[in-house]
């Protein structure tokens, strides 16, 4: 049976005691909201139901999120660096928001509204991912720290916004050699290889940033990726090397910290965005000479869509699906 304890402050202090189950003790302002309280606690003490809230009542989400960071994040799941930044941006706008709820108070309507009101200002995509971030901060709680959310994840009951299209942007007539002409231009030594070898291999940025010349066979013709933090997909592949990669990378200087291409993300960011706003070229992304490879493999029409899967190392044959049509195009073309 419950009690009721009026303290000083004028507030309702109700109290549980049962056998078999922790004490519980909840303070209301006022003695009716104490007493229903204690009706629904209580019942779910009678059907076997009951599950502690005051763990994750007493929690906030600016706690486990700095848990999450401090203790996680750093020695269980060792994210790559450019995926720990990104962590670290998600996780702060979910804090600015949501860091002074208890975890027990984030319900699926709050976390529909956080959706609604950053819709708003950032494309879907990016809420999506802000949201994944919260169900993972979420469930490290409960399975890591042995925090009990009462009604579960409540990330799994609310409708996510769709990702945004992939981006097809291509190099259109002669901006190829617009774009060559102001890489060789520019100051930074390092743009031009960059941009030759991702075209030539369609490896992504932070993989070829992170390439070793320790990784590079030559007589195999190989660029090996092995370490799975600085991989995307987690997956360690070998690239196969065209006879102008092994060129570009044959007229390189072999640099003492033995990377490949010892430049940093935002330099080379800076470098590219310059060349192209020299070369006329809009719209286009380093990121974006990854789908200007690939589509150029595609075309050739000799390489099967486990082949493509292969040189590229997308992790399902579903994401080279848009690339498909320019095989049959090619397929076509030699029907006659």
């Amino acid at each position: 049976m419950a009690t009721f304890e009026q303290r000083e402050s004028g507030w309702w202090q109700a109290k549980i005691r049962r056998k078999g189950h922790p004490r519980q003790s909840k303070t209301f302002e006022t003695r009716k909201d104490a007493e229903a309280w204690a009706r629904v606690i209580e019942s779910e003490m009678d059907r076997g139901a009951f599950i502690s809230r005051s763990t994750a009542e007493r929690t906030t989400f600016k706690d486990i999120a700095k848990r999450f960071k401090e203790e996680f994040a750093l020695f269980h799941y060792r994210p790559r660096k450019d995926e720990k930044e990104a962590w670290r941006t998600q996780i702060k706008h979910l804090t600015d928001e949501l860091g002074d709820y208890s975890i027990a108070a984030i319900t699926p309507q709050v976390v529909a509204q956080y959706r609604d009101d950053r819709s708003k200002v950032v494309q879907g995509s990016t809420v999506k991912k802000e949201i994944d971030m919260l169900s993972k901060v979420l469930t490290v709680a409960v399975h890591e720290f042995g925090i009990v959310l009462p009604f579960g994840n409540p990330v799994a009951n609310v409708r996510k916004p769709s990702a945004a299209p992939p981006r097809t942007r291509r190099l259109e007539g002669d901006e190829a050699k617009r774009l060559i002409e102001q890489c060789i231009a520019s100051r930074n030594p390092w743009l031009l290889p960059a941009v030759q070898l991702a075209i030539e291999t369609s490896m992504r940025q932070g993989e070829l940033l992170s390439l070793e010349w320790g990784n590079i066979d030559y007589n195999r013709k190989l660029a090996l990726l092995l370490d799975p933090l600085k991989i995307k997909n987690g997956e360690a592949r070998a690239v196969p090397l065209s006879t102008k990669a092994i060129a570009v990378l044959k007229s390189l200087p072999k640099s003492t910290c033995g990377l490949v291409l010892p430049v940093q993300r935002m330099t080379l960011f800076h470098a590219f965005k310059a060349a192209c706003a020299r070369a006329g070229i809009k719209n286009m992304t380093f990121h974006d000479l990854r789908h200007e490879a690939i589509s150029r493999l595609a075309e050739r029409g000799d390489f099967s869509t486990l082949e493509l899967s292969a040189i590229s190392g997308h992790k399902t044959l579903q994401m080279l699906k848009r690339y498909t049509h320019l095989q049959a195009e090619s397929l076509a073309r030699k029907l006659g």
